[in-house]
């Protein structure tokens, strides 16, 4: 029986950040499923876990983390080796910078759309504001496809936890019924991702059960 938990639905952006991470460090780990179809998010037993009530939880032992790139930053430094989060702080800082930039700028505006296009009902669809979160998000891929049209990966050629963070994204971009421009740096780096066994394992999931669905 192993001592490392996730808690969650796998249906969940946050939630395949850790499980992403955890299934590239090859650590012996459970999923317990919450949230969503599962429920047991209002339980006092989760509410002991994660007082804000929301996925993922990792328990290790008697540690117990939220916050999914608090997850990530954890099982990194705990099983990922030198790769996902290399020793020396010059490398570091640049893994850090784009994790906390994905969390501030990037995800807020592809989970807008995410939400606005997929988890909004059709007749409720609001097309200005889906048109603006589309605007958003395509800012921000461009500002990573200019970065990676210098480097293979989001903060260096290596792979790393940032790519793990903000390339969670990439199947909903790419399957959503959106239209995005020419990114060629992005479009490299989404292909050097779909090569990870860990990324279509833990990130290439139908989101159908998320789909908010016409009002008869």
């Amino acid at each position: 029986m192993t001592d490392l938990i996730l808690w969650g639905r796998a249906s969940s952006a946050n939630l395949q950040k850790a499980r992403w991470a955890l299934e590239e460090t090859g650590a012996s780990f459970e999923l317990r499923e919450v949230g969503g179809r599962f429920g047991g998010l209002d339980t006092p037993e989760f509410g002991a876990l994660n007082p804000n009530r929301l996925v993922p939880v990792l328990q290790h032992g008697e540690l117990t983390v939220w916050e999914s790139h608090a997850v990530v930053r954890y099982v990194a430094a705990a099983f990922g080796g030198t790769e996902l989060w290399p020793e020396a702080p010059k490398d570091r800082a640049a893994i850090d910078q784009w994790t906390d930039w994905t969390a501030t700028t990037f995800q807020p505006a592809w989970i807008r759309l995410f939400w606005l296009l997929v988890r909004t009902a059709p007749e409720k669809h609001d097309r200005s504001a889906i048109a603006a979160a589309l605007e958003e998000t395509v800012a921000a891929l461009r500002m990573m496809d200019r970065q990676l049209d210098k480097t293979d990966h989001l903060a260096s050629d290596g792979f790393s936890y940032a790519d793990i963070v903000a390339g969670v994204s990439l199947y909903r971009l790419t399957t959503m019924e959106i239209e995005l421009p020419s990114l060629p740096g992005i479009e490299a780096w989404h292909g050097r991702l779909k090569q990870r066994a860990a990324f279509d394992k833990t990130v290439c999931i139908s989101y159908e059960e998320l789909r908010a669905r016409a009002v008869p």
